[in-house]
């Protein structure tokens, strides 16, 4: 079997296309639900903690689905998981046009959490099964790429649907074409990359493997149990704990960008399509840039771009209730965009880069737990911000200086995990 993107171009090409709609189904939640949860789904004026319900669900199932996606794909293979993600999303468009209340709405993103768990996993698993070590940030990146341009683009056009045909219908029409045409391609034009993974595992073990090997966590059996790598990954190996505790503090953002975004935003009167637009600027910015930021990585390696795109996101999460217009909001999302970018495809490619072939999906599946969790973490913690301080900017202000100090901890704990620049001895 061949690795890399080139020789393996037409899987590579529809992984991408996958997740692009994988990005599309969440993005459809991301912009009309929170911004008419009071009006059209009855959550009273000022109830943060009921309004964040609903992130908090999708947080703790899809961290749930993380590690579970990590495990059932070393058995079972990546082709099926994903499909079975597919499966699970069939009713959330439906849900969401015959919701009564609130309640059909946090049923709907459980089962998105489902979705998201066991299809986003997949993608990126099957794209590292497919490619070749010195690729990993560039992978990665066109990953990510592919799936927050598909997030933003679902809300820029669901501000549309809605605008034009009702928020109900413009929901239902738009996801079911888009989880409807996944389904189809997840079954017949997807192939199984679990067979490259194993003759990966071959491979390293030769000779000529040897001369340039990371630097993977000592002590860790051929085929650890799901308890020996949970604890490696949450505080055994610091460099592990490290990447864990970053992920699940920059889902914070996502959850304020989710949740209380297009609230505010709506509060100071911008309609669902400038809604939209400024939202989709954080998730283009994001998108986009990653096109460049996996690819740096594979140069210049992942610490320091990790550590500082912690602080450059949580700067511009500072900057978003400073200002007072839609140029000064749109710029705030760049800035926060920008910096998703520079440690969001570099933390799972850091991980990738110290987990052995056996276990790496197990370990990205746990480091995907521990990210996700994050939503559900984060949105009780700036629900309760917003509550106590009594304003969504409180929440702003709980969410800069988690991003803040969590990337001083990975400045400390991380080291440099690139085995071109810091390979094993």
């Amino acid at each position: 079997m061949k690795f890399g993107i080139r020789v393996n171009l037409g899987q590579v090409l529809q992984q991408l296309l996958q997740v692009l709609l994988v990005g599309m189904t969440i993005g459809m939640m991301r912009n009309v639900v929170p911004a008419l949860a009071e009006s059209e789904f009855g959550v009273p004026r000022g109830s943060f903690m009921l309004l964040v319900a609903f992130v908090v669900a999708f947080g703790f199932v899809k961290g749930a689905m993380n590690f579970v996606a990590g495990r059932l794909a070393e058995r079972l293979g990546r082709k099926l998981v994903l499909l079975v993600g597919w499966l699970v999303a069939l009713p959330i468009p439906p849900l969401l046009y015959f919701a009564p209340s609130w309640s059909w709405i946090v049923l709907a993103t459980i089962l998105l959490g489902i979705n998201q768990g066991l299809t986003w996993s997949m993608t990126q698993t099957a794209k590292l099964d497919l490619t070749r070590a010195d690729q990993r940030g560039l992978v990665i990146g066109l990953n990510e790429f592919s799936g927050y341009v598909g997030v933003a683009i679902a809300g820029v056009l669901t501000g549309y649907a809605a605008s034009a045909l009702g928020p109900r219908e413009g929901l239902l029409w738009f996801g079911a074409a888009v989880i409807g045409f996944a389904t189809l391609l997840a079954w017949l034009a997807v192939a199984e990359t679990l067979p490259w993974a194993r003759d990966e595992v071959k491979r390293h073990a030769t000779a000529s493997a040897q001369a340039l090997r990371p630097r993977y966590p000592p002590g860790v059996s051929d085929q650890p149990t799901t308890r020996e790598m949970f604890v490696l990954m949450s505080w055994r190996d610091r460099r592990m704990a490290a990447l864990c505790q970053a992920g699940l503090v920059e889902k914070f953002v996502d959850a304020l960008v989710w949740v209380f975004w297009p609230v505010f935003l709506h509060q100071k009167g911008i309609s669902l399509p400038g809604i939209g637009w400024i939202v989709g600027i954080y998730g283009f910015t994001w998108g986009a840039a990653q096109l460049f930021t996996g690819k740096l990585s594979d140069r210049l390696g992942r610490h320091h771009l990790n550590s500082w795109g912690m602080w450059v996101c949580g700067a511009g999460v500072a900057l978003m209730p400073l200002g007072s217009n839609a140029a000064w909001w749109s710029t705030s999302a760049a800035i926060a965009g920008l910096g998703m970018a520079m440690l969001y495809p570099n933390l799972s490619a850091a991980v990738a880069d110290i987990a052995h072939p056996n276990w790496r999906a197990s370990a990205i599946g746990i480091y995907r737990f521990w990210r996700d969790l994050g939503y559900g973490i984060g949105a009780l913690g700036l629900g309760a911000a917003a509550a106590l301080g009594g304003n969504i900017e409180s929440a702003v202000w709980f969410v800069a200086t988690a991003m803040l100090v969590s990337g001083a901890v990975l400045y400390r704990w991380g080291e440099e995990t690139h085995p071109r620049i810091n390979p094993a001895h």
